[in-house]
């Protein structure tokens, strides 16, 4: 069996792929870096493939390198994208939707005959999808349809294949570089969550981790806030 990481070498990709790891699990990396999943799947013992998930042919024929069943699929690419509403184009917006939701729904339309019963599917959400933020248009619209994607699927997907969803705050990724790079940034947004602190690419980890194990079999359909207290206490 092995666990298909969409995104395997980002932050937050790597960092799952990384405690998979650890737990004993097969994963399979797949991203648009063949530097970067080349040098982590050398380091984890994994495999991987070069996909662009914009493409379907691409995402297809990564799949189809997956040399055993899928126990598991984590989508752990997406977009930030901030701009005040006036500057936000049509581009803007069809590249969000895109490539968050767009190709989350390739990847599994691609990934769910291959998966073994009781397989996990783990979506990834944004706290602006439930809070309103300014400049946050484009990203919280893509992450409310990656909401309601996960609990579509997972009424369709059901029994056969569980699908759930983590919705973060500001995570220190490379994708965040531009706002966690700013020290000033950083530490305001910090201070907007109860904990004191944005998130760090191990607390998401541990929860799709979670969501990808049997541990959490009886889980299907739900969104959960890993935001600091931040969606539901700031």
């Amino acid at each position: 069996m092995r666990t298909v990481i969409f995104g395997g070498a980002g932050g937050v990709g790597s960092a799952l792929a990384k405690r998979l790891t650890d737990q004993g699990r097969k994963v399979f990396l797949i991203g648009r870096s063949e530097d970067k999943l080349s040098a982590l799947a050398e380091e984890l013992g994994a495999e991987y493939a070069v996909a662009d998930v914009t493409d379907q042919e691409s995402v297809d024929d990564a799949i189809k390198q997956v040399d055993d069943d899928i126990d598991g699929l984590a989508y752990a690419i997406g977009t930030i994208g901030l701009k005040p509403l006036q500057q936000v184009t049509r581009k803007d917006l069809a590249d969000a939707y895109e490539i968050n939701v767009v190709g989350a729904i390739q990847a599994i339309q691609a990934a769910k005959d291959r998966m073994a019963d009781q397989g996990s599917i783990v979506l990834f959400s944004s706290v602006a999808a439930q809070r309103g933020f300014t400049h946050h248009t484009a990203i919280a619209g893509a992450k409310g349809a990656v909401e309601a994607v996960c609990r579509t699927l997972a009424a369709e997907l059901a029994p056969k294949i569980r699908v759930n969803a983590v919705a973060m705050s500001l995570t220190d990724t490379p994708l965040a570089k531009e706002l966690t790079s700013n020290d000033k940034i950083k530490e305001g947004v910090a201070r907007a969550h109860p904990l004191g602190r944005i998130g760090d690419p191990d607390d998401v980890a541990g929860l799709a981790a979670y969501l990808l194990s049997k541990d959490s079999g009886w889980v299907t359909g739900a969104v959960f806030n890993l935001d600091g207290g931040r969606a539901n206490l700031a």
